[in-house]
């Protein structure tokens, strides 16, 4: 099993020390005890992102620690001046092999996001990227940046994710923040976009994603169905002791052994090249 969507370190800033870091051998130890093999993990270096930071250099000091349980991707914030050679230097000497978790608060069509994919598209590299409506990676009802993006951007798998994301599986999706709960009305942007285009991915991980998969029973049996070849597992491990309810989701799921490969590790091997 491929987890596609981990962090580690000081999230909690404002708790310590009550909410401790997760430590690079603890996330070890929690992917022994859940099954995952291997994960790929996600820097984040926006002030927007997150409750702290997560650097690149980190990521890739892990990965070197533990290399057969560990992938490296890089981040970077769109308004560090280096920003395109950053992109170059950890790709090519430190191999990292996509960028996210890119989240930060600008649209997520903004000129100075744009420049960073253009690179990442240069380089075929996928980019693991939160949607949160009207404040991360800002994008309108029914996702039409990202629509901009995936046309721009062919050679980059964009692999979605976040609250803004996962609403938009609903044709009455309104905007609002949060999670929507109750049946799913058909006509949501991600069906079309997933139809339209074979560069887009849905990274499961957190609350959203979950969110998202069992609010409509019915309705998730249909999508997966249709788009059980571009769905990434993923946890958003973040702190000791995370509840990782998609996990569970994941280990009841009745879809067969293809499926089910696939969107654990199948589909995470195509995007990442290690096939």
């Amino acid at each position: 099993m491929i987890d596609f969507h981990v962090h580690f370190g000081n999230m909690a800033r404002e708790g310590y020390p009550a909410k401790p870091p997760l430590s690079v051998h603890q996330l070890i130890d929690r992917m022994n005890r859940e099954g995952i093999d291997r994960a790929v993990l996600l820097p984040l270096e926006s002030p927007e992102g997150s409750w702290g930071y997560l650097l690149t250099e980190q990521v890739v000091e892990a990965r070197n620690a533990y290399p057969e349980r560990f992938i490296a991707f890089f981040d970077v914030d769109p308004r560090y001046p280096s920003a395109l050679a950053f992109i170059d230097y950890f790709v090519k000497e430190h191999g990292c092999v996509g960028m996210g978790e890119h989240v930060n608060g600008l649209a997520l069509d903004d000129p100075l996001n744009m420049a960073l994919y253009a690179r990442c598209n240069d380089y075929g590299l996928p980019i693991d990227v939160e949607i949160n409506k009207d404040h991360l990676c800002r994008d309108d009802i029914g996702l039409p940046r990202l629509e901009r993006c995936l046309r721009e951007f062919p050679d980059v798998a964009w692999c979605g994710h976040g609250p803004g994301f996962w609403s938009s599986i609903s044709g009455d999706d309104d905007g609002r923040r949060g999670y929507p709960s109750g049946p799913i009305t058909p006509g949501g942007a991600l069906d079309r976009l997933l139809e339209r285009y074979d560069n887009l991915y849905c990274d499961l991980s957190a609350f959203s994603g979950y969110n998202a998969l069992t609010r409509d029973p019915e309705f998730t049996q249909g999508f997966i169905e249709r788009h059980w070849r571009r769905m990434l597992l993923g946890t958003d491990i973040v702190f000791v002791g995370d509840a990782l309810p998609i996990l569970d989701w994941m280990r009841t799921l009745n879809v067969g052994e293809e499926k089910h490969y696939a969107i654990c590790e199948g589909n995470a091997r195509r995007v990442l090249k290690m096939e």
